[in-house]
């Protein structure tokens, strides 16, 4: 079977700097895939080269075994896999609700137009329903400047699944949110993910997040994939533990306060 996303060693680098290399992964519809690593271990840098914000020195990016290398990030969004960031790309001035209703005209016309108007029943109704999934609705008419870190992190996550993609990337999902508002956020965002059907892969520096929703891990250190495999068996590889995620951590516990 046809992977959904594939690298075949991929590479990039910044003249004698290595960022990335010799990344071969590959990723099927429905997957929940986590990624980690250290500050510079090449997460990043692989989440812009699939998603056209970065180009590879070398290798090939395949979606749906098609070849997407050279497309704009717009070109990869429309052929199916969208991210969000770490900083969420909203439109700061604007209201949530309006924030909806851009993505949902995005979604549906694939371009805004001064003559066609964005507030009709129907859009507003199906905004509604956009921020009642996600838990959102008391932050409707609130400019996106005045909301907390976390509902930011789910305006900007709705926005990019309403476009319906067959893969999502998050590069740190929870980071900046309170940690009694983590879990809530990623299990919001994960029954939304799970309701659409696509894959996904998130950057993430929490372990209790990685254990509890990834179910395959990929560590990355020295711009390469140190290991790819079930979560449960990565934490516990040996290099893993030594070179990311470091042997202070108890691994009995992790597993057993996020079963």
């Amino acid at each position: 079977m046809t992977a959904l996303l594939e690298t075949r060693d991929l590479a990039r680098n910044f003249g004698a700097v290595t960022a990335a290399a010799d990344i071969n992964v590959k990723i099927d519809a429905g997957e929940i895939v986590g990624i980690i690593g250290s500050n510079g271990a090449g997460k990043t840098t692989f989440i812009n080269m699939v998603t056209g914000y970065l180009a590879p020195s070398s290798g090939e990016i395949l979606f749906q075994g098609k070849s997407i290398l050279g497309k704009q990030p717009r070109q990869v969004m429309r052929a199916g896999m969208c991210r969000s960031f770490q900083v969420a790309q909203l439109f700061p001035e604007l209201s949530v609700n309006e924030n909806i209703l851009i993505a949902l005209s995005m979604a549906e016309n694939s371009r805004l137009s001064f003559f066609r108007p964005l507030k009709t029943p129907d859009m507003e109704e199906k905004t509604k329903s956009v921020l009642a999934e996600y838990d959102i609705s008391e932050y409707g008419e609130e400019s996106v400047m005045t909301l907390p870190q976390g509902v930011r992190k789910l305006l900007d996550i709705a926005m990019a699944l309403l476009s319906g993609p067959k893969v999502l990337l998050l590069d740190e999902p929870t980071s900046g949110v309170a940690i009694e508002d983590k879990f809530d956020l990623m299990d919001t965002v994960m029954r939304a993910v799970k309701k659409s059907g696509a894959a996904i892969l998130f950057v993430e520096h929490d372990m209790d997040v990685i254990a509890r929703y990834s179910t395959r891990l990929l560590a990355f250190y020295d711009g390469r994939v140190l290991a790819d495999g079930p979560t449960s068996k990565v934490i516990r590889d040996e290099k893993v533990r030594k070179l990311v995620i470091g042997n202070h951590l108890d691994l009995d516990k992790l597993e057993a306060a996020n079963a």
